[in-house]
């Protein structure tokens, strides 16, 4: 009942983005409908069938993608103070979620089952004189078991996905203090704050923050001429801030990964030129080699690894090279939203990718092939969940930053320096991810392009 009322009473922009999560879960219903009604109407050909459920692995996962998405936007099961009191801790509001998604996913997989009824003509006669009786299986009797399997799995693989992203995770304990241990450069007893490498040579605030009573050596009196002790000289000097607080954000860790994943797919590409065993496309694209398929996959997972290592990078670039004011705020806005906005980027480039390879082999001219209209709705489903995503994580970006735009706005700064940001933002980013895809893309249908 908390679930329905969250739902019911949810901010406009909130209910767009669950109906959009209902269109993509009817679009991959859809399609598992119809890859069941083919292997109802194809008995003899197994693979077949079994092939076209395969290709409904990518709207499956775009799909699934795009409600963890926007179940991380939710702004009605997010922790706030005080929720806690009334029985609604983080595992009550994870379970919220999750239970949110199941009815967005199932009201898409409902609306699914009532069109593929609809075409087959069990509902009200055979609409568009029987055109669509062939991969429904309109002779065929539906067996109704495997057609709601085949819809259950949408709510259940998002449902479990939307529940280990928003489960509660304990904070880590502090490492408890050890013994009394030799720093860098000899400094006995160094805490295990790490510092940069400047705070040792910042006119001895090393010095003077850490040398513990009694550590200088014998005959090493105060000097009077220089103000007493250290001690008393820090107290009349204060040092500088903690060099920890002006550490930059980390680096994302998947870069490495991802640029020998995307290396790895792209080395796979190059050796299905070569190779003679061959697989099916979807309907109006040319017969390529198995290895293909491979290629694009590790591709796929290769730039969405490294999307937010290049983000960090290119946030990097903004301020290199003696930076103005503009510069620093776009590029450490790019910095802090590297992992936030980085993955969802480097999936939209490998659907824009994928997207350009399918339009430089489709020639209708050529060849005389079409698009059939299942893959043509099988590619609208993936691009649409991988745009829509991106968009809910700059969405979930800019409400992460609200009060830093809001302190901002408070100490003067004009809101047309802040439009400029994000402007330098984005034209920084299609920079470096706009040829990234190019040649990916390329690369990608050369061994079909033979």
């Amino acid at each position: 009942m908390l679930a329905l009322r969250l739902t019911r009473r949810a901010h406009p922009a909130v209910q767009l983005r669950r109906l959009l999560v209902s269109m993509a879960s009817a679009g991959t219903g859809f399609l598992l409908l119809c890859a069941l009604g083919h292997a109802m109407t194809h008995p003899d050909s197994p693979g077949a069938s079994f092939l076209r459920l395969t290709w409904c692995a990518a709207p499956l996962a775009a799909t699934v993608y795009f409600a963890v998405a926007v179940a991380r936007t939710d702004p009605g099961t997010r922790p706030r103070p005080g929720l806690a009191a009334i029985g609604l801790g983080p595992v009550r509001l994870m379970a919220v979620a999750a239970t949110t998604t199941i009815l967005s996913t199932l009201l898409g997989s409902m609306l699914a089952l009532l069109f593929f009824l609809h075409l087959r003509g069990d509902l009200t006669g055979m609409p568009f004189d029987g055109a669509a009786a062939e991969f429904l299986a309109a002779s065929e009797p539906l067996p109704l078991p495997a057609a709601l399997t085949l819809l259950c799995l949408v709510p259940a693989a998002a449902s479990v996905s939307v529940a280990v992203t928003l489960r509660p995770r304990e904070a880590r304990p502090a490492p408890a203090e050890g013994p009394r241990r030799f720093g860098r450069f000899g400094a006995y007893g160094a805490s295990g704050a790490r510092e940069t490498f400047g705070a040792y040579g910042r006119f001895g605030a090393r010095l003077r923050r850490t040398e513990p009573a009694g550590s200088r050596a014998a005959g090493s009196a105060p000097d009077p001429k220089k103000g007493g002790t250290p001690q008393a000289r820090a107290s009349e000097n204060p040092p500088p801030a903690p060099a920890s607080d002006a550490q930059p954000t980390a680096t994302p860790s998947g870069l490495p990964w991802g640029t020998a994943i995307l290396a790895a797919g792209l080395a796979v590409e190059a050796y299905a030129s070569t190779a003679t065993t061959t697989a099916p496309m979807p309907g109006g694209l040319p017969t390529g080699p198995t290895a293909v398929l491979l290629g694009w996959a590790l591709t796929a997972v290769g730039l969405a690894l490294a999307g937010p290592g290049l983000t960090h990078l290119c946030g990097r670039l903004l301020q290199s090279a003696r930076p103005g004011a503009l510069r620093l705020l776009a590029g450490r806005v790019l910095m802090e939203e590297a992992t936030r906005i980085g993955r969802p980027l480097g999936v939209v480039c490998a659907v824009a990718s994928a997207a350009y390879a399918m339009a430089v082999l489709h020639d209708p001219t050529a060849d005389g092939r079409t698009l059939g209209p299942l893959t043509t709705l099988g590619a609208t489903v993936v691009t649409g969940c991988a745009i829509a995503t991106l968009l809910t994580a700059a969405v979930e970006a800019r409400q992460a930053r609200a009060d830093t735009t809001a302190a901002l706005l408070r100490l003067g700064a004009p809101p047309t320096m802040l439009r400029s940001a994000a402007a330098l933002r984005a034209g920084a980013l299609l920079t470096v991810f706009g040829p990234l895809t190019l040649i990916v893309a390329e690369l990608a249908a050369l061994p079909l392009a033979r």
